[in-house]
């Protein structure tokens, strides 16, 4: 088996992609992701809710799917000053969601770990955000150079600090993969697209297969899934082309 491999959290196939219930334009809201989910049903264990669907409803959706027995990925992207993001991360994984995500800056994810304490929540940090390429980061004043070399960077930091797992895009999962801090972390990779899918507001993507390939443990699709014409049909295309990775 390739080192790579060997380095990855063991998970079982079908549960490596994560639906994004979160993921309309118009406006995600929760009685909507709530119906999604349930035509999906058994095709898949993950669904995540995020920041924008939590003024609808999206923490009662996170209960009942979990209270379904699905797994859930709560991605709040957490950023505050320690103190604050510590009680917050106190009273979210309260609520038992399997992941979390906060940003990557390393005092945040290790506020974030003393908060999550002994709760079963794994804390995943964001490197740099899968919307943004280095134009982005000019804008925002951040320090020059290669875009994937400073998501690298910042998940290494992240992982040191002690988060369970970084979010990236699938152009820098095989280099994080490669990390001494990476060993048995997670990779999550949202800015997935099957083959033929535009990739709207997402810059850095890749399709379901050669995210894998390249070192992701889960990835994220939303809006291929839940923009279809058969939720479950696609959801079970995807499932299946992960699956022929043999990963």
């Amino acid at each position: 088996m390739p080192e790579t491999q060997l380095r990855r959290p063991e998970l079982p196939i079908h549960e490596r992609l994560i639906i994004a219930l979160d993921a309309p334009i118009e406006g995600p809201h929760a009685a909507a992701g709530a119906a999604i989910a349930k035509e999906i049903g058994d095709a898949a264990v993950w669904f995540k809710v995020g920041l924008g669907m939590l003024a609808t409803g999206g923490m009662a959706l996170a209960i009942e799917l979990m209270d379904a027995e699905a797994k859930v990925f709560l991605d709040l992207k957490l950023y505050d000053i320690g103190h604050t993001v510590e009680i917050a991360v106190r009273g979210v994984t309260g609520w038992g969601p399997h992941y979390l995500t906060v940003h990557g800056d390393p005092q945040v994810v290790a506020a974030a770990v003393e908060g999550r304490g002994e709760a079963r929540t794994k804390i995943l940090a964001v490197s740099v955000l899968t919307s943004l390429d280095r134009a982005d980061l000019d804008h925002m004043m951040l320090r020059p150079g290669d875009i994937s070399e400073i998501t690298c960077e910042r998940a290494q930091r992240a992982l040191a600090a002690g988060a369970d797992g970084v979010i990236a895009s699938p152009w820098e999962a095989a280099a994080i993969r490669a990390l001494p801090e990476a060993a048995g972390k997670l990779i999550v990779t949202p800015g997935v697209r099957p083959l033929g899918i535009a990739a709207q507001d997402q810059k850095r993507v890749s399709t379901p297969e050669e995210a894998v390939r390249a070192g992701a443990d889960h990835i994220v699709v939303g809006r291929p899934i839940i923009s279809a014409e058969d939720p479950r049909a696609a959801t079970l295309a995807i499932q299946k082309a992960i699956a022929a990775t043999g990963i």
